[in-house]
């Protein structure tokens, strides 16, 4: 279990509604959650929330505990696209592709509850971030001042830093 800490308690409503119900009576209400839901993409439908009425009670959604200080680089929110092509399941073989994509917030992270509806801070996704002014497409495959970075020139930074973000 503690290999797998990093994962956010989630919950799947309206299912495991009395579950998470019970958590949110308990642990307080000054928690953060982001609400998902099932069969989308491009950021369609998720949220960032912190009021129980905020929570549709019949809509299928994936609900996480909101990481309340998530890892930065320069300020922004990111997530990794690592890419793998599984072949065969038994016996298991997995290529990876050997350059992934990071994708940036295009607006610097803020856990003021005032940023919760600017999905420029909270969401990574190009068809969410391609609309910000301050976005800044990426020009240059090894590039790190774009929005958009190879997960090669991701690992240069870190490595030539060694400081951390």
């Amino acid at each position: 279990k503690k290999e797998y800490d990093f994962i956010p308690l989630t919950y799947c409503l309206p299912s495991e509604w009395k579950t998470f119900k019970r958590y949110w009576d308990e642990s307080g209400h000054k928690q953060k959650w982001i609400i998902k839901p099932p069969a989308s993409a491009r950021g369609i439908g998720i949220k960032v929330i912190h009021k129980l009425n905020q929570i549709p009670r019949k809509r299928n959604i994936i609900i996480q505990r909101y990481l309340s200080s998530p890892y930065l680089i320069n300020g922004r929110k990111f997530d990794l696209r690592i890419y793998v092509y599984v072949s065969s399941y038994d016996p298991l073989c997995i290529y990876m592709y050997d350059n992934g994509l990071v994708r940036f917030a295009s607006s610097k992270y803020s856990h003021s509850s005032k940023s919760l509806s600017n999905r420029y801070v909270h969401l990574t996704n190009y068809s969410v971030n391609k609309f910000n002014d301050a976005y800044i497409k990426n020009e240059d495959e090894a590039g790190t001042e774009s929005h958009k970075w190879g997960v090669e020139s991701t690992v240069a930074v870190f490595t030539s830093s060694r400081t951390g973000c």
